[in-house]
Protein backbone atom coordinates (compact mmCIF):
# COMPACT_ATOMS: atom_id res chain seq x y z
CA UNK A 1 0.00 0.00 0.00
CA UNK A 2 1.35 3.65 -0.42
CA UNK A 3 1.00 6.02 1.78
CA UNK A 4 -1.33 8.90 1.56
CA UNK A 5 -1.99 12.10 3.02
CA UNK A 6 -5.52 10.31 4.59
CA UNK A 7 -3.21 7.68 6.06
CA UNK A 8 -1.89 7.04 9.54
CA UNK A 9 0.05 8.31 10.89
CA UNK A 10 -0.44 12.09 10.33
CA UNK A 11 2.21 12.93 12.10
CA UNK A 12 5.82 11.85 13.17
CA UNK A 13 7.31 13.40 16.16
CA UNK A 14 11.55 12.56 16.24
CA UNK A 15 13.03 12.59 19.59
CA UNK A 16 16.65 13.84 18.80
CA UNK A 17 20.01 12.30 20.49
CA UNK A 18 19.70 8.24 19.28
CA UNK A 19 17.60 8.91 16.78
CA UNK A 20 18.21 11.94 14.04
CA UNK A 21 22.11 11.80 15.43
CA UNK A 22 24.76 9.98 18.29
CA UNK A 23 25.28 13.08 20.55
CA UNK A 24 25.29 10.18 23.32
CA UNK A 25 29.36 9.78 23.58
CA UNK A 26 29.70 13.66 23.59
CA UNK A 27 27.59 14.79 25.78
CA UNK A 28 28.71 12.34 28.37
CA UNK A 29 32.10 13.46 27.75
CA UNK A 30 31.30 17.03 28.30
CA UNK A 31 29.37 15.87 31.61
CA UNK A 32 32.65 14.05 33.00
CA UNK A 33 34.74 16.99 31.91
CA UNK A 34 32.67 19.41 34.07
CA UNK A 35 32.50 17.18 37.00
CA UNK A 36 36.03 17.02 36.78
CA UNK A 37 36.53 20.57 36.54
CA UNK A 38 34.58 20.85 39.77
CA UNK A 39 37.08 17.72 41.35
CA UNK A 40 34.54 14.63 40.68
CA UNK A 41 35.35 11.76 38.85
CA UNK A 42 32.36 10.18 37.54
CA UNK A 43 31.84 6.71 34.92
CA UNK A 44 30.31 7.06 31.46
CA UNK A 45 27.60 4.43 32.94
CA UNK A 46 26.61 6.68 35.83
CA UNK A 47 24.69 8.75 32.88
CA UNK A 48 22.88 5.90 31.57
CA UNK A 49 19.83 5.96 33.94
CA UNK A 50 18.78 9.38 32.99
CA UNK A 51 19.44 8.51 28.86
CA UNK A 52 16.81 11.08 27.19
CA UNK A 53 15.30 12.71 30.32
CA UNK A 54 17.15 15.90 29.57
CA UNK A 55 20.52 17.20 30.84
CA UNK A 56 18.84 18.38 33.93
CA UNK A 57 17.84 15.06 35.08
CA UNK A 58 21.22 13.65 33.00
CA UNK A 59 23.79 16.00 34.99
CA UNK A 60 21.63 16.11 38.34
CA UNK A 61 20.93 12.65 38.67
CA UNK A 62 24.92 11.93 38.75
CA UNK A 63 25.15 14.72 41.17
CA UNK A 64 22.48 12.90 43.64
CA UNK A 65 24.27 9.66 43.05
CA UNK A 66 27.45 10.74 44.25
CA UNK A 67 25.45 13.15 46.96
CA UNK A 68 27.57 16.43 45.26
CA UNK A 69 26.01 19.47 45.20
CA UNK A 70 25.40 21.30 42.43
CA UNK A 71 24.42 24.07 40.64
CA UNK A 72 22.22 22.99 37.65
CA UNK A 73 21.98 25.71 35.41
CA UNK A 74 25.08 26.32 36.08
CA UNK A 75 26.56 23.23 35.33
CA UNK A 76 24.14 22.72 32.72
CA UNK A 77 25.95 25.40 31.25
CA UNK A 78 29.34 24.37 31.43
CA UNK A 79 28.57 21.08 30.10
CA UNK A 80 27.09 22.69 26.69
CA UNK A 81 29.75 24.99 26.46
CA UNK A 82 32.07 22.15 26.57
CA UNK A 83 29.67 19.81 24.22
CA UNK A 84 29.11 22.44 21.30
CA UNK A 85 32.91 23.04 21.39
CA UNK A 86 33.74 18.98 20.91
CA UNK A 87 31.16 18.18 18.15
CA UNK A 88 32.43 20.84 15.79
CA UNK A 89 33.41 18.42 12.54
CA UNK A 90 32.66 15.77 14.46
CA UNK A 91 28.94 15.02 14.73
CA UNK A 92 27.09 13.30 11.82
CA UNK A 93 23.32 11.93 10.91
CA UNK A 94 22.67 8.62 11.65
CA UNK A 95 22.25 6.44 9.00
CA UNK A 96 18.51 7.10 7.02
CA UNK A 97 18.23 10.63 8.55
CA UNK A 98 17.85 12.59 5.73
CA UNK A 99 16.07 10.21 3.22
CA UNK A 100 13.42 9.46 5.77
CA UNK A 101 12.45 12.76 6.52
CA UNK A 102 12.04 13.15 2.69
CA UNK A 103 9.59 10.21 2.95
CA UNK A 104 7.51 11.78 5.71
CA UNK A 105 7.03 15.11 3.34
CA UNK A 106 6.64 13.25 0.36
CA UNK A 107 3.76 11.07 2.12
CA UNK A 108 2.05 14.43 3.22
CA UNK A 109 3.57 13.72 7.29
CA UNK A 110 3.43 16.79 9.64
CA UNK A 111 6.56 16.22 11.43
CA UNK A 112 7.81 17.69 14.88
CA UNK A 113 11.13 17.37 16.95
CA UNK A 114 10.17 16.62 20.76
CA UNK A 115 13.72 16.77 22.77
CA UNK A 116 14.50 16.95 26.06
CA UNK A 117 17.48 18.74 25.74
CA UNK A 118 17.71 22.44 25.69
CA UNK A 119 17.07 24.80 22.83
CA UNK A 120 20.92 25.25 22.64
CA UNK A 121 21.73 21.62 22.59
CA UNK A 122 19.15 21.44 19.44
CA UNK A 123 20.34 23.95 17.34
CA UNK A 124 23.60 23.14 17.49
CA UNK A 125 23.05 19.77 16.77
CA UNK A 126 20.82 20.30 13.95
CA UNK A 127 23.41 22.70 12.29
CA UNK A 128 26.33 20.08 12.31
CA UNK A 129 24.61 17.80 10.78
CA UNK A 130 22.99 19.94 8.15
CA UNK A 131 19.46 19.60 9.23
CA UNK A 132 17.76 23.36 9.12
CA UNK A 133 15.23 23.67 12.01
CA UNK A 134 12.62 24.98 9.38
CA UNK A 135 12.60 21.36 8.44
CA UNK A 136 10.15 20.47 11.22
CA UNK A 137 6.31 21.78 11.38
CA UNK A 138 7.14 22.44 15.67
CA UNK A 139 10.22 22.02 17.48
CA UNK A 140 9.07 21.62 21.48
CA UNK A 141 12.44 21.30 23.60
CA UNK A 142 12.90 20.75 27.23
CA UNK A 143 12.48 24.33 27.97
CA UNK A 144 9.53 24.46 26.67
CA UNK A 145 7.68 21.47 29.28
CA UNK A 146 7.45 21.45 33.19
CA UNK A 147 7.55 17.44 33.23
CA UNK A 148 10.31 15.69 31.63
CA UNK A 149 9.81 11.97 30.13
CA UNK A 150 8.50 9.44 30.91
CA UNK A 151 6.11 12.36 31.51
CA UNK A 152 4.14 12.00 28.03
CA UNK A 153 3.90 16.10 28.10
CA UNK A 154 6.57 16.69 25.96
CA UNK A 155 4.86 14.35 22.62
CA UNK A 156 1.72 15.45 23.96
CA UNK A 157 2.44 19.19 23.43
CA UNK A 158 4.17 18.53 20.31
CA UNK A 159 1.18 16.57 18.50
CA UNK A 160 -0.57 20.03 19.82
CA UNK A 161 1.58 22.23 17.77
CA UNK A 162 1.36 20.16 14.90
CA UNK A 163 -2.57 20.48 15.38
CA UNK A 164 -2.96 16.75 15.37
CA UNK A 165 -4.34 13.72 18.48
CA UNK A 166 -1.72 11.90 19.77
CA UNK A 167 -3.51 9.01 18.66
CA UNK A 168 -3.03 9.62 15.44
CA UNK A 169 0.80 10.17 15.68
CA UNK A 170 4.05 8.03 15.66
CA UNK A 171 6.57 9.30 18.14
CA UNK A 172 10.45 7.77 16.84
CA UNK A 173 12.44 7.66 20.32
CA UNK A 174 15.80 5.10 21.03
CA UNK A 175 15.48 5.62 25.26
CA UNK A 176 13.62 4.10 27.69
CA UNK A 177 12.17 6.88 28.98
CA UNK A 178 11.12 7.62 25.85
CA UNK A 179 9.31 4.99 24.46
CA UNK A 180 7.24 5.13 27.79
CA UNK A 181 6.72 8.71 27.63
CA UNK A 182 5.19 7.93 23.71
CA UNK A 183 3.00 4.94 25.04
CA UNK A 184 1.69 7.28 27.96
CA UNK A 185 0.91 10.15 25.27
CA UNK A 186 -1.29 7.92 23.47
CA UNK A 187 0.97 7.75 20.14
CA UNK A 188 2.60 4.69 18.49
CA UNK A 189 5.87 4.47 18.57
CA UNK A 190 9.41 3.24 16.68
CA UNK A 191 12.11 2.50 19.37
CA UNK A 192 15.48 2.30 17.23
CA UNK A 193 17.99 -0.24 18.90
CA UNK A 194 20.56 2.76 19.09
CA UNK A 195 21.12 3.08 22.35
CA UNK A 196 19.16 0.35 24.17
CA UNK A 197 17.85 -3.37 23.37
CA UNK A 198 14.64 -4.27 22.30
CA UNK A 199 13.95 -5.83 25.33
CA UNK A 200 15.14 -2.28 27.10
CA UNK A 201 12.47 -0.78 24.95
CA UNK A 202 9.62 -3.38 25.13
CA UNK A 203 6.23 -1.39 24.94
CA UNK A 204 7.30 0.19 20.96
CA UNK A 205 4.99 -0.96 18.52
CA UNK A 206 7.73 -1.21 15.83
CA UNK A 207 11.70 -1.48 16.06
CA UNK A 208 14.60 -0.89 14.13
CA UNK A 209 18.67 -0.56 14.46
CA UNK A 210 18.22 3.16 12.54
CA UNK A 211 15.76 5.25 10.35
CA UNK A 212 17.66 3.47 7.36
CA UNK A 213 16.31 -0.38 8.25
CA UNK A 214 12.62 1.04 9.73
CA UNK A 215 10.05 -0.77 8.83
CA UNK A 216 7.87 0.38 6.07
CA UNK A 217 4.67 0.04 7.31
CA UNK A 218 5.67 2.68 10.24
CA UNK A 219 4.48 5.02 7.85
CA UNK A 220 1.24 3.36 6.42
CA UNK A 221 -1.12 2.05 9.65
CA UNK A 222 -3.27 -0.99 8.93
Amino acid sequence: MTPTTASLPEGVIFDMDGVLLDSEPFICKAACMMFAERGLTVQPEDFLPFVGAGENRYVGGVAEKYNFPLVIEEAKKRTYDIYLDIIRGQLEALPGVHTFLEKCRKAGKKIALATSADFRKAEGNLREIKLPMSTFDAIVTGEDVVHRKPDPEIFLTAARKLGLDPRRCLVVEDAVNGVAAARAAGARCLALTTTFTPEQLAGADWFGPNLAEAPVEVLCWP
